[in-house]
């Protein structure tokens, strides 16, 4: 089955706000990044799935593709906590430099750390190529680039920390091929 990893389109937020699960508006260019986002997929089959994470970021996004959409909040962006809605150039530097050097483990206060969604991550991941019947043939899904990441190193077996070697533009795609118990990355960050 093919498995498309999509991150969600440009958002309305100014450069340096702290928003990783909170509700933001989608920028006015929307539907041409929806549209230029298609031109990058296949045309969809009657059987496949649609998964996004709650966030209408997403969820429109998703709505542009197929009405049937599934939500689940295990593709939530990191919880930044206290910082949601901050600008991290407001946030004490020593505190910020500190989480920064240690993310992987270290949590945001009242946050959580990339390890904690790497694990909800792979937990969404480990059910989804376990429950799949086996006549789907595509599955999408629309996220964050943290969750992407996240999967990306789950599903390569990379330590958390090597997800950030990927690159996980806005409006990307990136494609993985799923047969029997065996994941082939095709490509990523089209």
């Amino acid at each position: 089955m093919d498995i498309y990893l999509i991150r969600h389109t440009q958002t309305d937020t100014l450069k340096g706000l702290c928003y990783g699960q909170s509700d933001v508006v989608l920028a006015k260019s929307f539907l041409e990044e929806a549209h230029q986002l298609q031109q990058k997929l296949p045309e969809l089959k009657a059987n496949s799935m649609i998964f996004s994470s709650p966030l209408i970021r997403c969820v429109n996004l998703a709505k542009t593709l197929s009405e049937n959409v599934a939500t689940d909040a295990r593709l939530l962006e990191l919880d930044f906590g206290d910082w949601e809605g901050r600008y991290f150039n407001d946030i004490d530097a020593d505190v910020l430099r500190q989480w920064a050097e240690n993310f992987v483990h270290e949590a945001p206060p009242n946050g959580e750390s990339f390890i904690d969604l790497f694990q909800r991550a792979g937990a969404f991941w480990d059910d989804l190529v376990n429950g799949i019947h086996p006549a789907t043939e595509q599955i999408l899904i629309i996220t964050h680039a943290g969750v992407i990441r996240a999967l990306l190193a789950y599903i390569l077996k990379l330590p958390p920390a090597n997800a950030f070697q990927f690159r996980v533009d806005l409006g990307s795609v990136h494609k993985l091929q799923h047969i029997d118990t065996y994941t082939h990355i095709n490509y990523v960050n089209l």
